[in-house]
């Protein structure tokens, strides 16, 4: 085992170091943070709480994780932050704990890419292979599925869900739910239709996703509010690309849907 701590990197008693770790110059590291094998704290990293770092993650200097939250209703809780496998954290990222209303937990699961300026604030859930873009902002209790790019100086309304393999547009101001492998942009953002270079991308074939694109015409066309027109894609499809949809859409929310236009 081989662990590389610098000299000037300040490590709390109680700090759970695995094997193969780096931890780079003026680093801090708290008592209840555990990091597992092969993760790389570059330098300046403020890393405390109760906060764990999956193998081979690496975080950049200035990044602050594992802080308490930006939340007023925040009481000190005994709330926690975990972090997946190969998660990549680039420089002055902000990544905060949970809270008692959400669960006690912050999550970000594996292979995702953190980069610059990003702030993933209380009880987010973030899947795998997700994307967020220099500066984004995900605010509290947001759920953020597997496959997901979030384009650069976006902002997600607290509670919204982004559906598996949406990609949202840079500039963005997203304040409702987006079903998954849709495509949204603009300024006060729309559905603007799916993400088929995403779908084609992770192996998706022409007939999942035609049958996605006459799905996506049924939830734009009619006068039945959104949600029924879920309801009679239920009820005829064979798809599971579009049954991911109309469950999700079916699914448990606190806001509306972003429809197509």
């Amino acid at each position: 085992m081989t662990v590389l701590i610098h000299p000037t990197a300040v490590i709390a008693d109680g700090a759970q170091i695995g094997a193969d770790v780096r931890i780079g110059p003026f680093c801090v590291v708290g008592p209840e943070v555990v990091l597992a094998d092969g993760v790389e704290l570059r330098s300046h990293v403020v890393l405390v709480g109760d906060t764990h770092v999956g193998g081979g993650s690496r975080i950049f200097s200035f990044a602050v994780v594992g802080e308490i939250p930006q939340d007023l209703k925040f009481a000190g809780e005994p709330a926690r932050l975990r972090i997946g496998a190969r998660t990549t954290i680039r420089e002055h990222a902000t990544i905060h704990i949970g809270t008692e209303h959400g669960g006690m937990e912050t999550r970000i699961g594996d292979d995702c890419l953190i980069m610059g300026g990003v702030h993933v604030a209380h009880d987010v859930k973030i899947g795998n292979r997700v994307i967020l873009v220099n500066h984004v902002g995900i605010a509290g209790h947001c759920v953020i599925e597997d496959d997901v790019i979030v384009g650069g100086l976006s902002g997600i309304h607290q509670w919204v869900r982004i559906g598996r393999g949406a990609i949202i547009g840079g500039l963005s101001a997203v304040t409702r739910d987006v079903i998954p492998h849709g495509l949204v942009e603009g300024p006060r953002a729309t559905l603007a239709g799916l993400n088929l270079v995403g779908l084609k991308r992770r192996g998706a074939d022409r007939v999942e996703i035609l049958a996605v694109r006459a799905a996506y015409q049924v939830l734009k066309d009619g006068d039945a509010p959104f949600q029924e027109r879920a309801r009679q894609l239920q009820e005829t499809t064979e798809s599971p690309l579009v049954r991911e949809i109309v469950d999700f859409v079916m699914g448990q929310t606190d806001r509306q849907f972003l429809t197509p236009v």
